[in-house]
Parts: C-alpha cells; structure tokens; sequence
C-alpha cells in the first residue's frame, strides 16, 4: 500500500472545483465545492463566475482534501491536474493552482485529459480497468464512446456527438418544463412517475445510413420543445412527468443500443458509463438489461465518482506515476479543445530537471 503513489489531482474544467487524493487505486479523499446555485438563474454555467468561484475555493479544496486524506502535502507523488478539454478560464485556474503548489513542493506535475480521467475513475470502484474497455461517457458537455486500451497512452474515439450533448439536452428540455437547472437529477425524479412509452419521441441517427456510433440530441430537444408548446397553444395541460420520462427513454434508449454495438463490433465484453449523466437511474437500469443480454460486462461507478470531480484525476494521475509516464514541463497550459487520444500532456524526459532548489526544501507549510 505504502508503495504505491500517492498523487494530488485538481479539477476545474467546468463549474465544481474538485480535489481528489488517490493512493494507487485506493480513494483517501474527494473534496468539492461547488458554483453551480451561482449559475443556477442563468440557467447554465457562466464561464467568468465558474473561473473566479473556482480561484476562491482552490486552496481552502486543497486544505481540506489533505486533512480528509491525513496525509501532507510534502508526502505527495505527485500532483494531477485537467489540462483539457473544458472552459479555458476554468481550466487556467487549476493548472495554475497545479503547477504553482508542483513547484513549490518540488513533485512532478501531470497534465491529463479530462474524458480519459473520467474512464480512469472507475478503478478506484471496481479495480484495474480491463484491456480494452469500451466507455460511454455522457455529460453535459460530452458524449463519446471510446475504445481505451492503455488509458494512460491509448485512447481512440469511436463516435461522438454532432450537435447537443445529452446532459445539455437534459438541461434545455428542463428549462421549457421549467423544472430548473440542472435538469439531469429534476427530469430523472419526475420521470420515475411517468410513462416512457407515452409520447414517441424521435431517435436521432439511428437509420441505417447514419453514422453507427455517432450521436445527436438537437433534433430530440426540438421535438420535446416544439410538442410542449403545441400543447401549450391549445390551452392543455402539459403532462411533464409523461414527457421528462418518454424525453429521457429516448435518449438512453440510443446511448445504450450504440454502446451495446460498439462493443460487439469491436470484441470488447467490457462496458464502463462515465461522466455526469451516468448518475441517470433509467441510463444505469437500461444499460444493465442489455449489456446481460449481450453477455457484456458493465462497470459504472456510483453517482459522485460520476460527476466532476478531483478523484478521477488523481486516480489517472496515480496510474502515470505507476506506469512511469513522463511529466509534464512547467509551461504546461490549459487547452480548452484537448483530444481524448491525448491522455495525458507529456513533457520532456529531463522536464523537473530544473526545478528550484528552494522549492525541494518544501516551501508549502
């Protein structure tokens, strides 16, 4: 236990400052602070006020992780941190915060890649991630399916969404139900009184011709929308348990089929559901149907593994360490648009070469 690397990651790649410390694939500590009541009457997240939330909460996060972890800072492997993708102002907090607490305890800094983190997490629920393994991560700004079989070096993309992510879509239909933001966790509660079955909702690219693993929500969100004011026109009441359920059964409904055939296509009996929206009750429930009748393995961690959070990024921070991936130079920088087949921002062999001599003397007190 004592050997395996203990690793500090920071994420701020949207609008929850997490901190998370990972000994090897053992969780000591999983701090959050949350904006999102700051956004909440924008009705979405507002990238200044995500980035200046993020800047106040950063070091009390820190403080707060270590002391949960009972570890300190001068015990650190290493320190993780999102480099991408996400907003850039957000993100430029926490590389900031990374390389700034890096260099002064004299330990090697990780830029890693946000969706690679997010497949990387389920090792602290369930083990080492199995080689290959298909993701399907689904949030409110994602939905990839990916085909993993290093994840700290080799991660390929088998479809993505067009338009609307499905967390975004959630949000969007909740705000014309006006249940509020955000609308994933509101549209799962209403729809568990609903019927899935009531309205025929459309599935977008699932015709023969489309793209196989590709995915589009905008045109569903349009469907919801435009039904929900006809209903309205006509002076009738619109029944919005009837319709968060049948909004939703159409979109898991397509990210379980499309998952399901990727991993039969590609030989992988191996299925894990990350990000945000796999917290979803009827995405989980739909995925497990099917995945056992297909005889695929389906591994998905509990709902605040799935969400943003600074434990995925110390967990795939820890597996570079353990792996003996190279460190990332000290002008590492944030990159908003990152491609998940760069699991992590390399540097130079020598790059910490030239860390401060004061900075090993541990100026983090």
């Amino acid at each position: 236990m004592a050997d395996e690397p203990l690793v500090l990651g920071i994420e701020t790649s949207c609008d929850e400052t997490g901190v998370g410390i990972v000994r090897g694939t053992t969780l000591l500590a999983d701090a959050v602070a949350s904006s999102v009541d700051e956004h909440a009457r924008f009705g979405g997240v507002v990238p200044e006020v995500a980035s200046r939330a993020h800047l106040e909460a950063m070091v009390p996060t820190i403080d707060r992780a270590l002391k949960e972890a009972g570890v300190s800072a001068k015990d650190l492997d290493g320190i993780a941190v999102t480099a991408g993708p996400g907003l850039a102002g957000a993100l430029l907090v926490g590389v900031s915060a990374a390389k700034a607490y890096a260099y002064a305890l004299g330990k090697p800094l990780y830029g890693v890649n946000h969706l690679a983190s997010h497949i990387c997490v389920d090792q602290l629920e369930h083990g080492a991630l199995p080689e290959p393994t298909m993701a399907l991560l689904v949030s409110g700004g994602h939905s990839s399916l990916l085909l993993s079989t290093d994840i700290t070096s080799d991660v390929r993309p088998m479809g993505a969404t067009i338009d609307d992510a499905a967390g975004e879509a959630f949000d969007k239909i909740a705000r014309v139900l006006n249940l509020g933001f955000p609308g994933g966790p509101v549209i799962d509660r209403y729809a568990k009184e609903g019927d899935p079955d009531a309205i025929a909702f459309p599935r977008g690219l699932t015709g023969p011709r489309d793209a196989a693993y590709d995915f589009s929500f905008s045109g569903l969100k349009t469907s919801v929308a435009r039904w929900i004011e006809a209903k309205r026109a006509a002076g009738e009441e619109v029944p919005v348990r009837d319709v968060a359920a049948s909004f939703q059964e159409a979109v898991v409904d397509v990210l379980t089929r499309k998952a399901v055939r990727a991993c039969k296509d590609e030989g992988v009996d191996h299925l894990m559901i990350g990000g945000g929206v796999a917290a979803n009750s009827r995405l989980r429930a739909l995925a497990q149907e099917r995945c056992e009748a297909a005889g695929i393995r389906l591994r998905v961690p509990r709902p605040k593994l799935c969400t943003d959070n600074g434990a995925m990024v110390a967990a795939l921070g820890a597996e570079m360490v353990a792996r003996g991936r190279a460190a990332s130079d000290w002008d590492l920088s944030a990159d908003s648009s990152l491609p998940v087949t760069d699991p992590h921002v390399p540097g130079s062999a020598h790059s910490h070469d030239h860390v401060h001599e004061t900075s090993k003397e541990n100026l983090y007190s």
